[in-house]
């Protein structure tokens, strides 16, 4: 594994644990900088250690006390600085995945607020810029960041635990969790920008998380989560192809889906759908249960998708499901009836700079044969879309309206 995999595979689990030792979030963003240098310098001279994650841990850690004496600050911060063990043996990789776990938990602490919960923890745990942090969350991207400043210097100030909590506090905790999870996820699934369409390490990483909650907490919500990112990711390896293009749901083939992660998405998805009234990660797993089980696009049951989408705006009424469920009811009822739904939508300012709003209106005029709105529309989308496989899709379907 070379030190580039390395960082974007166990950059944030490090980070975790750093922030535990040294109870500064700023200082263990700094030594973790400092540890990954030092590993470009040493490594290939002195070889890559057996435990990378550990060697890089136990550097950052000794960067951290280096940085405190040089201030002469270290009374004030001995009690932060735990002494991590010295026997790489003891750097199991379950301890590195409970530190970010806790990390989560931290940054979702009802001390905060849920913006602030969500825009640190995409930032700390994610690993996103805070550009892209304010993409995700449609915000500025400095208020985004000083959202970010005021909460690490709530959770220094208030000595906020670094902890999971326990069993009487988990379900109030519980929803933010899930959602940044969810939208750690998103973010893995779909950058908001850069050359690929999936980063693999974070979904496989949210992925995790929601597996360790489901143990942690077994609750339908929580279930519901789990098998919509099961059912999601398992279409990962066809949504792009061998030049990294993005491949549309309908154009996929679908012979590579992981049908094991499939089978594993339905078990949880029917643990959640026991409860009586199922929340909005287990109707959106139901609607991605719905397009797996269709054998080819034309076979998809767009009438039960529709209906999902209609219980799920009942209760998550959001522009982006408002968007997803005039879709669905186009596909069902013609494009005609979904213009009409995303007229209704317009006037939305979350949506007017939400690139997929307007590439949506595009593919709707363009299959109802209104190729000069069409193309406004993919134009309108391309301003706005920031990940190169999107942009590169979005102008191949411009390029062929012109073409006809």
């Amino acid at each position: 594994m070379d030190l580039e995999q390395l960082y974007q595979q166990h950059s944030r689990q490090v980070l975790a644990t750093l922030i535990r030792l040294t109870g500064e979030f700023e200082l263990a963003e700094e030594c973790l900088q400092e540890a990954f240098a030092a590993a470009l310098t040493q490594w290939p001279a002195e070889g890559v250690p057996g435990n990378p994650v550990a060697w890089l841990v136990r550097t950052g850690h000794h960067k951290a006390i280096d940085h405190i004496r040089r201030q002469q600050t270290a009374r004030r911060h001995s009690e932060q600085l735990i002494q991590e063990p010295q026997n790489e043996a003891d750097h199991g990789a379950a301890i590195y995945q409970d530190d970010l776990l806790r990390l989560v938990f931290t940054c979702c602490h009802p001390a905060l607020g849920r913006e602030a919960q969500l825009a640190l923890t995409l930032r700390e745990v994610c690993g996103l810029t805070t550009e892209q942090v304010a993409r995700a969350l449609l915000q500025k991207p400095a208020t985004l960041a000083q959202r970010i400043v005021r909460a690490k210097r709530k959770i220094r100030e208030a000595g906020i635990p670094y902890e999971v909590p326990d069993q009487r506090e988990l379900p109030t905790r519980l929803p933010p969790v899930l959602q940044v999870i969810y939208l750690m996820f998103n973010e893995g699934y779909s950058a908001t920008e850069g050359a690929r369409v999936v980063d693999v390490s974070l979904a496989a990483e949210a992925i995790r998380l929601g597996a360790m909650m489901s143990r942690l907490l077994p609750r339908p919500e929580v279930y519901g989560l789990l098998a919509l990112l099961l059912l999601q990711d398992a279409r990962r390896v066809a949504r792009q192809d061998d030049t990294g293009n993005l491949v549309p749901l309908e154009e996929q083939d679908r012979s590579l889906w992981d049908q094991g992660q499939i089978d594993q998405g339905r078990h949880w998805l029917m643990r959640a759908l026991a409860h009586p009234d199922p929340g909005p990660y287990t109707l959106q797993a139901a609607i991605a249960a719905s397009h797996v089980d269709a054998k080819d696009a034309a076979s998809t049951d767009w009438a039960e998708i529709a209906a999902l989408y209609g219980l799920l705006y009942q209760k998550w009424p959001t522009p982006v499901v408002a968007l997803n469920r005039a879709v669905a009811i186009a596909m069902r009822d013609g494009p005609a009836h979904g213009l009409a739904l995303l007229d209704q939508l317009a006037a939305d300012k979350v949506l007017q700079s939400y690139h997929l709003f307007h590439a949506a209106r595009a593919n709707l005029y363009r299959r109802s044969g209104d190729r000069g709105r069409a193309r406004q529309a993919y134009q309108q989308a391309l301003t706005l879309a920031r990940q190169e496989p999107e942009r590169r899709f979005l102008q191949r379907r411009l390029d062929e309206l012109s073409l006809s």
